[in-house]
């Protein structure tokens, strides 16, 4: 799963004993408190009797005293804006309970009871979606991380392993599918038009994987044959009229669940998997045991309407929540210190697969431009952590990209050092060793270490540091010998002033510069602050290949001249290298032209070296169009940001948009026969009409910049000549950031089309907030007015507002008007939705680095998100470390 959340307010009693902390006084949880579980619960029955507007659930929990446990004689069952309404143990009523905050505290004597609790919810009132909500006359469950506790009282932690027994009964008119984890066993009709099922998950899970959908919903339906002969039956649930969108998530299921097999071993265990896709989800999807539920955008897709990065995304997504079948429900992890357990190694099968089902080169670079423009900044913040944190106070806040991104970095290192046959060899055996078992990040480690036969004592450090190890790199040749030397830092953090050197791996190549060529590939692991690596039979100095393959999540500081990086550029064999020497060769220009270190001659060399590159690439024919594109795609300004200690967003937008524009007029000739070019290649899925499509934007993107007037044209007859979406949406993002009637004309005209489809309305609102038109500000204000603008709907909010956070230029206009309305919408979203309210305070968490008149103005606006009365305990959290 991405990211969950839960409410943060404790339910009202008169039987509440001891008050739970006051909101601006959150309980902070620590990895070294942990303690096993007092009581387990290897059973459960639930009956819910549905309603939109009322449900009741009868809770029936086989209780047993944990013989590792502490030996407390009371059971504590956790809660969250719920109140018992009636609680029975083996049979009789009691009232020796009490609330303790949100918690039902029940003593008992002996080993083992049955306990039942009765609770009542509301679904429609619901607005954070957690726990048992309704989403468009649909009911639907979200109970990671904590979401059961909203349902029915629990002990609701990870490392309490269940086996469930559903039943659900409610109007058959408004619920004709009753869905739940596992198997459907039994069903029929009840009285007054109402029906019934039930349903039994045989593996033991934490509450966190359970699942419930009711709703009127039609399938596409489908089966897998495992390897072992057994039929599956598959299901994609969506909204009738749907269901002629949910093909490819069904050929991107059965590809994942062949692909498991293959590369994993791992084999699915029940007979029927479901997938409901729900239009109103915190996040991307939830893997809950054999009942997946995922947000519309990652299910839905067709050339009319979904773009070549929404096919992506769906596949990989489709992906990562089935792969979690194993790596996250088979084997849980012990406590939420341990999610990148799960998390970072689903992520790493799920961009293995990726690569596999596509271009291995191209996923590569999107993994690490992702990673960059994520994670990198989050370890250079406030709010840094490790990937096994060791304290939060929301557990919701810890769903990012450090625990899963550099998660996947982590363990890919591992791979890389073992070597891919020897790191199965360590998953096969993690599998077999914690099969059914809540386990943490050391075991994994552990179980890599003896499967794969490696010393991982000193990589363990990994785990508990936060930070991006800065890698120094310095060549020097002599005679025919090239000394290599190496030196690493861990920058501090907080909480962590002081950091050891960690292994690093780093493949890297020396190239030949007469031939192009080089010797092969080599590893070397820097686990030391400073190291030297010697290399013979070398006459002439050769141009370094390093972190190849992006090895190592680490930035590499290494000086090296233009033409070393137009030679990579134009001969490196490995694509992630050739695409980092044309990023380096940017990055170094546009650092000194916004550092004021760029003299009119120096800026023209360096330009021209740009521009000699950019010719290179594409005029070369041992090139794949995807392959191209990705190699023209210049740095963002978010990436820019972070090589300065204090970062002037202005200046890097002006600069980087002079280069744009200077690319743009310098090569308009190139560009315009390559969208000539490109424009010719019919739709399909194929990869070179895929990479024609995605040239085909980018060319319009540099002579929008060097060439308005021919790229509007080229524009519009884009867009009005479309016959798919990556096109359409290509050609009115360009239109989106310039001026004249066209403009206005195109966006009616895209909103007039789809009108009623949530999906491609949300890019029209993104493409908006999104453009570089100077006006953009004035824009999303009138767009947050707009009839078809809800703040009920996570996917509009963040459609409208990530998209202007993540619009360097708008978010840091300065007149602090991006800032202001950033801290607006959190001081209004959170009382609604506080998972996605806290998602945007980082956005203004960055004052540090930015310069001051600024930062003082994104610091103004956390003090004035701080100062309200009752924040959540998710933006609480999260405006209290930006500001510390």
């Amino acid at each position: 799963m991405d990211i969950a959340s839960r409410p943060s307010e404790p339910a009202e009693n008169p039987k509440t004993a001891d008050a739970a902390p006051p909101p601006h006084a959150p309980q902070v949880i620590r990895r070294e408190d942990y303690q096993p579980p007092a009581w387990l619960v290897p059973e459960i029955l639930l009956d819910f009797r549905l309603g939109l507007e009322s449900t009741n659930v009868t809770a029936r929990l086989s209780v047993r005293r944990n013989p590792d446990g502490n030996g407390s004689a009371t059971l504590r069952l956790n809660g969250d804006q719920i109140s018992p309404l009636a609680v029975r143990v083996d049979g009789a009523a009691v009232n020796d309970w009490r609330l303790d905050g949100p918690d039902l505290l029940l003593p008992l004597s002996g080993e083992s009871h049955q306990v039942e609790i009765e609770t009542h919810v509301n679904p429609a009132s619901n607005s954070q979606l957690m726990g048992l909500y309704a989403s468009h006359g649909m009911l639907c469950t979200q109970c990671e991380a904590e979401g059961f506790r909203r349902i029915t009282f629990f002990p609701d932690r990870p490392d309490v392993l269940s086996t469930y027994r559903v039943r659900m009964s409610g109007d058959k008119t408004a619920f004709p599918v009753l869905l739940s984890n596992g198997n459907c066993e039994s069903q029929g009709e009840g009285e007054g038009g109402t029906h019934w099922a039930e349903w039994h998950d045989p593996w033991p899970k934490p509450s966190y994987l359970f699942a419930l959908v009711a709703g009127d919903l039609i399938a596409n339906h489908d089966t897998f044959t495992t390897r072992s002969g057994r039929t599956v039956d598959l299901n994609i649930w969506v909204r009738k009229g749907d269901e002629e969108r949910t093909q490819h998530a069904m050929e991107s299921l059965k590809a994942s669940m062949k692909w498991d097999e293959e590369a994993f071993g791992r084999e699915y265990d029940l007979d029927l998997f479901n997938i409901v896709a729900v239009s109103d989800f915190n996040m991307g999807a939830m893997e809950n045991k054999g009942l997946n539920v995922f947000n519309t955008r990652y299910v839905l897709a067709d050339p009319e309407t979904a773009t070549d990065a929404d096919y992506d995304a769906i596949e990989g997504v489709i992906g990562h929540e089935y792969f979690h079948n194993w790596s996250g429900n088979r084997v849980t992890c012990r406590d939420w210190f341990q999610l990148s357990l799960k998390e970072g190694f689903t992520v790493l099968r799920d961009q293995m697969f990726s690569a596999d089902m596509g271009s291995s080169a191209v996923k590569r670079i999107e993994d690490v431009r992702i990673l960059r423009s994520a994670q990198y900044p989050e370890d250079s913040g406030p709010l840094a952590h490790s990937i096994r944190p060791d304290s939060y106070q929301e557990i919701s806040n810890f769903y990012t990209a450090t625990i899963y991104n550099k998660g996947a970095e982590v363990i890919r290192m591992m791979r890389t050092m073992a070597g891919p046959e020897r790191f199965r060899a360590g998953t096969d055996l993690y599998f077999e060793r914690h099969d059914g078992e809540a386990a943490t990040c050391e075991d994994f480690v552990k179980a890599i270490e003896d499967g794969a036969e490696l010393d991982l004592g000193q990589f363990r450090l990994w785990y508990s540091q936060a930070g991006t190890p800065q890698v120094a790199v310095d060549l020097e040749h002599s005679g025919d010998r090239v000394v290599l030397k190496l030196a690493q830092v861990v920058p501090p953090t907080p909480g962590q002033p002081e950091k050891q050197p960690v292994p690093v791996p780093l493949k890297l190549a020396l190239f030949d510069r007469e031939t192009g060529q080089h010797r092969g590939e080599e590893l070397v692991i820097l686990d030391k602050p400073e190291q030297t690596f010697t290399f013979e039979g070398y006459p002439r100095a050769p141009v370094l290949s390093i972190n190849r393959g992006f090895s190592a999540p680490v930035a590499i500081a290494f000086e090296r001249p233009a033409q070393d990086l137009v030679f990579l550029a134009a001969h490196d064999d490995d694509p992630f290298a050739r695409y980092e020497a044309m990023q380096s060769l940017v990055v170094q220009h546009l650092i000194a032209a916004v550092g004021g270190s760029l003299g009119e001659g120096a800026r023209a060399v360096e330009r021209d070296a740009i521009g000699q590159a950019f010719k290179a690439i594409l005029a070369d024919d041992s090139l794949d169009d995807l392959m191209r594109g990705e190699l023209l795609i210049l740095p963002a300004e978010g990436y820019l940001a972070e090589q300065f200690l204090v970062a002037d967003p202005t200046a890097i937008h002006a600069e980087r948009e002079a280069l744009k524009a200077w690319l743009g007029s310098k090569l308009k000739d190139s560009f315009a026969e390559l969208h000539d070019r490109v424009s010719a290649v019919s739709y399909s899925r194929d990869a070179a009409a895929r990479g024609a499509r995605k040239l085909k934007t980018q060319a319009l993107v540099y002579l929008a910049a060097g060439a308005p007037a021919d790229a509007k044209r080229r524009a519009i007859e884009q867009y009005r000549q479309a016959d798919n979406m990556t096109d359409r949406q290509g050609a009115l993002m360009v239109l989106a950031g310039l001026e004249g009637p066209e403009r206005r004309e195109a966006l009616a005209d895209y909103h007039g089309r789809y009108s009623g489809n949530a999906l491609v309305i949300d890019k029209w609102f993104s493409l908006q907030a999104g453009s570089l038109h100077p006006d953009v500000l004035t824009h999303v204000q009138a767009l947050a007015e707009h009839p078809d603008f809800t703040m009920a709907n996570p996917n509009r909010v963040r459609a409208l507002y990530m998209a202007l956070a993540m619009n360097a230029k708008a978010f840091h206009a300065p007149s602090g008007e991006g800032y202001r309305m950033i801290g607006e919408l959190i001081r209004q979203l959170d009382p609604i939705n506080p998972q996605t309210a806290a998602r945007f305070v980082p956005s203004l968490g960055r004052w540090r680095r930015i310069e001051p008149r600024r930062a003082a103005m994104m610091r103004g606006e956390l003090e004035r998100i701080a100062a309200e009365p009752s924040l959540s305990r998710d933006v609480l959290e999260q405006v209290t470390k930006s500001l510390g």
